[in-house]
């Protein structure tokens, strides 16, 4: 998805995550700051949000912003996601991030490139890894720091609060990690 590019049809993917959670969509909206009629527009796919309320939609059910557009996506049996496909701009134009596996699955990967700050803290049932494949990071797991350079991988157990950040320009990660919502 690029820029100005309207968001696709993320209805089926929220309401899966908003009962994985056991909310209702009043709880949601709460949580959101999301009026609930909106919110059941955006479910039965009747409104689209603007980049800034599905982020707030996503901060709401404790994911991102990219992997509810991520389960967006038509899963097929076998994929390819070319290098040249579709990223999302993170926190305004710092940072891009693409999915690298697409649609409702229980792996997650993504690959973010440029700036990345650590504003916003995450804490996943599941394991996550994640992989420097150039540039330069500092992370924070479980209140421990960590500098990380090209080849370098952290892996966080689940249940652990993690962050990180870019430390140069050109830094590109590859995150990758079980769906919240997988019951194993």
């Amino acid at each position: 998805m690029r820029e100005g590019e309207p968001i696709p049809q993320i209805g089926a993917g929220v309401r899966r995550r908003r009962r994985a959670l056991d909310l209702t969509l009043a709880e949601l909206a709460r949580r959101s700051g999301l009026s609930a009629p909106f919110l059941s527009q955006v479910e039965n796919d009747r409104a689209r949000p603007s980049m800034r309320s599905l982020q707030r939609i996503a901060d709401a059910l404790e994911t991102t912003a990219v992997r509810l557009l991520a389960a967006a996506e038509t899963p097929r049996a076998v994929d390819v996601v070319r290098a040249d496909s579709a990223s999302v701009s993170e926190d305004g134009a710092q940072g891009r991030v693409r999915p690298l596996v697409r649609g409702h699955r229980q792996l997650h990967a993504l690959e973010f490139t440029g700036r990345h700050d650590w504003r916003r803290a995450f804490k996943h049932p599941h394991d996550e890894v994640m992989y420097v494949v150039e540039g330069a990071v500092e992370a924070e797991a479980d209140g421990r720091h960590y500098e990380l350079g090209p080849g370098d991988t952290l892996f966080c157990p689940g249940g652990v609060t993690h962050r990180w950040r870019s430390l140069r320009e050109g830094t590109r990660v590859v995150l990758v990690g079980v769906a919240d919502d997988f019951r194993g």
